[in-house]
């Protein structure tokens, strides 16, 4: 598998014939992974409030972790002036501390979550970054962090750049290995690229929903569809409440991949379960409208192959 791969092909010792020390794996440590995955399975149904202690415990005895922070920025970003009182905290804590890279970085995150919900703080978020990164270049957080900055910005070589430098300290990072899939697919065009930095997400964040939505675009884009079908249904079956890409967007990425194999009955029964559970309503609603208008009749000439 590629992590195992990964790992396999570090140097066997250091310098001065040291041994090497250890690649990083924060979901190897069964003091961090234990509450990590606690707060996947409480977010998925909606439980914020226990997400929360579940993902600070976590955050504890990992400080940095990447996806661990966005997840509290995510339940913080649910009620509404919570985030507000995340940065205030957070802010004060850096007036105690200015020269500690972890109050820059979880300020920084704050900062791009509040930029996602249309606030103005993408510079305050780049200067935080930017300083934890002037403290401390070789850790894999602000690096990640500035990532998502530039991904949001369209400035895709410069994010492929920082996610990279993050995977150099990190090589199980979750984030980074995310946002490069997300970039290798939609800019680069390179689907297959792209799988190699998420298929084996699963097997160190086996409760973390939405990467099976994404792996599953991936396999779609491939065209194999038995795959993307796999990894579409396991994603909406984690994510019971409907609250990640894969509880809000599997049914209709599922639609797609029955559609272009002409099974409409099966992407009827799928669009007519997004349409119940209130979720990405509106292409469901346009697709059951296509189907009804026969532009998917199974009678019909399939569709070309794909490009390779």
């Amino acid at each position: 598998m590629l992590l195992a791969a990964l790992c396999s092909s570090l140097p066997a010792t250091g310098v001065g014939g040291q041994p090497a020390a250890p690649a990083r794996n924060d979901y190897a440590l069964r003091a961090f992974d234990a509450p990590f995955a606690d707060g996947l399975r409480a977010f998925y149904v909606r439980d914020f409030a226990g997400a929360r202690r579940s993902f600070e415990r976590a955050l504890t005895v990992v400080p940095d972790n990447t996806l661990a922070i966005s997840f509290v920025n995510a339940i913080a970003s649910q009620t509404p002036g919570r985030l507000d009182a995340l940065i205030d905290d957070e802010e004060d804590a850096l007036g105690r501390r200015p020269r500690d890279y972890l109050t820059h970085v979880r300020l920084g995150f704050s900062y791009l979550f509040a930029a996602q919900t249309g606030r103005d703080r993408d510079a305050d978020a780049r200067e935080e970054l930017d300083a934890a990164v002037a403290i401390a270049p070789d850790q894999p957080a602000a690096h990640v962090g500035l990532g998502i900055l530039r991904e949001t910005e369209g400035r895709m070589n410069r994010a492929k750049v920082e996610f990279q430098s993050a995977l150099h300290g990190d090589e199980t990072n979750v984030l980074a290995r995310e946002y490069l899939a997300l970039i290798y697919q939609t800019e680069l065009r390179d689907p297959q690229r792209g799988l190699t930095y998420v298929i084996d997400i699963p097997n160190v964040a086996p409760d973390y929903a939405d990467i099976y939505y994404h792996i599953a675009s991936l396999f779609d884009d491939l065209g194999q569809s038995d795959a993307a079908l796999k990894f579409a249904t396991t994603g909406l079956t984690k994510d019971i409440g409907h609250v990640g890409e894969a509880g809000r967007h599997g049914y209709t990425l599922l639609a797609r991949i029955y559609l272009n194999e002409r099974r409409t009955g099966d992407a009827r029964r799928v669009l007519r379960a997004s349409l119940a559970a209130d979720v990405d309503t509106e292409l469901a609603t346009t697709l059951l409208r296509k189907i009804d208008h026969g532009d998917y009749d199974p009678r019909k000439a399939p569709p070309p192959p794909r490009a390779e």
